[in-house]
């Protein structure tokens, strides 16, 4: 119920009269205090500012090595179809004794002939000391190898995963046996190629019959661990010993990284840039925030590109899997010991978290370094970068990259060309395009850049780590 005015009283349901000028008003006559444009997309770049960056003047960065001998050491990939698995025919190639081999239809016939089994977790796939009678192509699991410790126990040598083969001595070798015991430590899709399935298709392939034959009459080839052509050296000799002559070989045709760009055309309407121009210059403004997204780009390349990206050059010889599925100490610590002088660690903040969240369980507490005024979590001394470009799977696995960098360090460097015309920041160019006939400025912002691994032993990865949080 309202109150009525009664001896010129003001009724309830009235406002008072507005004595002053209203804040709506007063807006009309104020400068506003402004931010300048804002962006969610920026992040560290913690990639961009670790790798040492390297002149390419000639726009190609050649990378000589020694000559390798190391063959057939990459991933078999497989095609799905419901619960069936089939080996991509053309992958057989890189089983040592097939490479090379290009006859389409016998490696078509190969791939049919392969025998699809499902092991279940502690199932032994192979047994250490039996005859190898097949090939096992590991579509999809983890596969221990176990071997024998100095008193009889067990000890795990290493960890398989996809894309994997094992027992490939099969294909040429009647007499060879397993060096350790294939077992799966989760449940395993294998696809498995017998030996007997191999030489009778070659009976009616004369092509495959000579390959096999070529490949296992190939004289044995004085190699080291790395696979490199051995340097023929004598140490200890006393008196008048013949001193070995040797030479260095180099890889014939060594790999060369061109540099790869990211473009854009920014255009700006001419009468936004004289009318609007203050106090921040809309030119400026649009170009900065150009900028960082090339920036973003440039880094998401670096670890994703398969040309030349971090992830995808990693040799597969330093690819290691996770003990418990979970970023642990002692896979950091296998991580690390793979190579020399480590300079840094890659991961995403997802995985930074799960290794956090591990060590806090064993009751361990990482070191931390300041970093450009940040604090970067350590392992053994080595810092843990945050690199949000490092995919995680829908699995909610992910990988974590540890590198040696610097070219002088035979490591992991980055390339880009500095001195562009019309350069705006190293390896960065803005060129001005003109002006259209809707008044509209054009520019050209580009960037080249790529990464080369001068070395295999200079970038690893820890596959396939779990990120979850467990119960």
């Amino acid at each position: 119920m309202s109150v009525g005015s009664v001896d010129g009283e003001i009724r309830a349901d009235q406002a008072p009269p507005q004595q002053s000028l209203g804040t709506a008003a007063a807006r009309n006559l104020a400068s506003t205090t402004k931010s300048a444009p804002q962006m969610q997309e920026i992040t560290s770049r913690w990639l961009l500012k670790a790798l040492p960056w390297v002149q390419v003047q000639g726009g190609t960065y050649r990378v000589n090595r020694r000559l390798s001998y190391a063959v057939g050491d990459g991933r078999v990939t497989f095609v799905q179809t419901g619960e069936q698995v089939a080996v991509i025919p053309a992958e057989l190639g890189e089983l040592p004794a097939l490479r090379g081999f290009e006859d389409g239809d016998v490696l078509t016939e190969l791939a049919g002939r392969c025998r699809q089994r499902a092991y279940a977790p502690g199932e032994v796939i192979a047994t250490r000391g039996d005859t190898t009678d097949r090939v096992h192509l590991l579509a999809h699991g983890k596969v221990e190898q176990i071997g024998e410790g100095p008193y009889g126990d067990e000890t795990v040598l290493g960890l398989l995963a996809d894309g994997a083969y094992f027992g490939e001595a099969a294909l040429v070798a009647a007499d060879a046996s397993w060096e350790w015991t294939a077992r799966a430590a989760t449940a395993c899709t294998v696809l498995e190629l017998t030996r007997a399935d191999v030489l009778s298709l070659a009976e009616r392939a004369g092509a495959l019959a000579g390959h096999l034959a070529e490949f296992a009459a190939l004289p044995p080839r004085a190699t080291n661990r790395y696979g490199e052509a051995a340097i023929d050296l004598s140490a200890g000799h006393v008196g008048e010993a013949v001193i070995p002559h040797t030479f260095v070989d180099y890889e014939a045709s060594p790999r060369e990284y061109g540099l790869s760009v990211a473009q854009t055309v920014l255009k700006v309407h001419t009468r936004v840039a004289d009318l609007y121009n203050k106090p921040m210059n809309q030119t400026e403004q649009q170009l900065r925030l150009t900028v960082e997204a090339l920036r973003e780009r440039q880094e998401h390349e670096l670890v994703n590109n398969r040309e030349f990206g971090l992830l995808a050059n990693c040799d597969y010889g330093q690819r290691i899997q996770p003990h418990d599925g979970v970023p642990g100490p002692d896979d950091l610590d296998e991580l690390l010991s793979r190579r020399r002088n480590s300079r840094l660690f890659l991961a995403h903040p997802l995985a930074i978290a799960a290794i956090g969240r591990e060590l806090n369980r064993r009751g361990l507490v990482p070191d931390t370094v300041d970093v450009d005024g940040t604090r970067i979590t350590t392992w053994r001394g080595v810092p843990i970068y945050p690199c949000d470009k490092i995919p995680v799977s829908d699995a909610g696995t992910t990988s974590i990259l540890c590198m040696r960098t610097g070219e002088s360090d035979q490591g992991v460097i980055g390339l880009n060309q500095f001195g562009l015309p019309d350069e705006i920041e190293p390896g960065m160019s803005c060129r001005f395009m003109g002006i259209d006939e809707q008044a509209i400025t054009s520019y050209l912002v580009t960037a080249y850049f790529s990464a080369a691994v001068l070395v295999p032993d200079a970038l690893g990865v820890l596959e396939n780590v779990e990120v979850g949080r467990r119960r």
